[in-house]
């Protein structure tokens, strides 16, 4: 794995400790197996957004804090230049640039996705809270349960985040749109 997934997992495994958790715990609060859990920690294996979303939120950190291992300083005025959002990068299938990543204690969690053109349907993912995704580019669809919609440029989905979700590019072209994720 990469050196930037171990110093994630590390970074886990030190705020877990922090917070006086055992592996076992915070396997059984993210609803994983303990074994799979410390193959996290280890940097053994890689991270979907919505795990890092999910222990963030049980260890009562900001998910940057998990990320980048710094702590955002601003909590009255978050400004990002055009392209620079924080790049999270967790699989080939979406890239997320953090639209707010320097303010503090933030309510929402805004990000710019890019969902790459594949074959198959990404793994469904969920994570607490809500979310609205606003389709700025291309066509794209969006299965949520059971559900599933062909979203393009304007349309807009909201909906509960608990229940599994994924996007895929359609028409062989990358799909990109506003997620706000909120807590």
């Amino acid at each position: 794995m990469t050196e930037q997934i171990k110093e994630i997992g590390l970074r886990l495994a030190t705020l877990r400790d922090v917070c006086d958790m055992t592996p076992a715990t915070m396997a059984e609060r993210l609803g994983v197996p303990v074994e799979k859990y410390i193959a996290y920690e280890n940097g053994e294996l890689d991270f979907s957004f919505s795990f890092l979303y999910n222990c963030a939120e049980i260890l009562g950190v900001d998910i940057l804090d998990l990320m980048s291992g710094e702590s955002p300083k601003l909590s009255v005025c978050s400004m990002v230049k055009k392209g620079q959002g924080f790049a999270v990068t967790r699989n080939k299938a979406y890239d997320y640039k953090h639209l707010a990543f320097t303010f503090r204690n933030k309510k929402a969690e805004p990000f710019l996705v890019t969902v790459e053109p594949r074959e198959e349907l990404p793994a469904l993912n969920a994570h607490e809270g809500q979310e609205f995704n606003y389709i700025i580019e291309g066509k794209m669809l969006f299965k949520i349960g059971e559900i599933t919609y062909e979203l393009e440029e304007g349309d807009s989905v909201y909906f509960d985040s608990g229940v599994p979700h994924a996007e895929k590019a359609l028409d062989g072209k990358p799909a990109r749109f506003l997620a706000i994720v909120m807590k």
